[in-house]
């Protein structure tokens, strides 16, 4: 079994390693990589499930995820209470298991076979991830699914924005939300965009490579998967082209708007 473990620890936090632990007192058979995504974004939490979880891998996958801020409820918590475990079993077989918050399920829906509840405390720790869902997961991991609840309405879950940071990889590219079919553009066409309050020339592009040293492209990037119908789904990506695109924008975050402006 080949688990994903996704979730906003912080880059080196020792919380990876407890999780892992628990994770491996279920299924001692795993292998388990981690990724950090920044506190509290369940976008590039569910940006980052899809783009695993949709494309090709090991047979046997597990996407286990945590990115929980707790905003389902305003109110004061009682015994550390936050959004409720979910289960979905993607169209290719793969299985994910995480708190469902925010957006960290809106890029999947459209391709889960399966969507429900899972029948475990939503409280009882403030390290429901280490403490909690480790043996939900153990369970479905190996076939027992003796804890899922009722069907979750995919429509009831958030489409993903279309206009958002998705994630900033370590060249500085700044991959969005953006699809690619949704840009209609001659390649070379000169643009302007903005991310908060910093904006910068650019060029539409086919290709990143296709563009002088020193130029900003805009261009579909290396990450998407392939949508129902089979056809391509990419997310358009911000490339300086020798430089740092993150740098040149002023280090936006994850979440911030992109607008391609007039």
């Amino acid at each position: 079994m080949f688990i994903s473990l996704i979730a906003d620890y912080g880059t080196g936090d020792p919380a990876f390693a407890e999780v892992k632990q628990r994770l491996l007192l279920a299924i001692p058979q795993a292998q388990i990589h981690e990724l950090s995504v920044p506190p509290f974004s369940t976008l590039a939490t569910g940006f980052w499930i899809a783009q695993l979880g949709l494309n090709p891998g090991p047979a046997e996958r597990l996407i286990y995820h945590n990115c929980a801020p707790r905003k389902d409820d305003p109110e004061a918590r009682q015994d550390n209470e936050g959004e409720g475990l979910t289960y979905a079993l993607l169209h290719n077989g793969v299985k994910v298991v995480g708190v469902n918050a925010g957006f960290t399920i809106s890029f999947i829906k459209d391709y889960a076979k399966e969507l429900h509840t899972i029948q475990v405390s939503r409280g009882g720790s403030q390290f429901r991830s280490r403490d909690v869902f480790p043996p939900a997961a153990g369970a479905i991991a190996n076939n027992d699914f003796s804890l899922i609840g009722e069907a979750i309405d995919p429509n009831q879950i958030p489409d993903p924005p279309s206009d958002r940071v998705a994630w900033i990889d370590g060249y500085g590219n700044i991959k969005t939300t953006i699809p690619a079919h949704s840009i209609h553009l001659e390649p070379q066409t000169k643009i302007v965009i903005r991310i908060g309050d910093v904006v910068s020339d650019a060029i539409y592009s086919d290709g990143s490579f296709k563009v002088p040293e020193g130029t900003l492209a805009f261009s579909a990037g290396s990450s998407g998967w392939n949508g129902l119908d089979g056809q391509p789904i990419r997310w358009m990506e911000l490339f300086l082209r020798g430089g740092n695109a993150w740098e040149r924008f002023g280090r936006p975050k994850v979440n911030q708007s992109v607008m391609q402006l007039p």
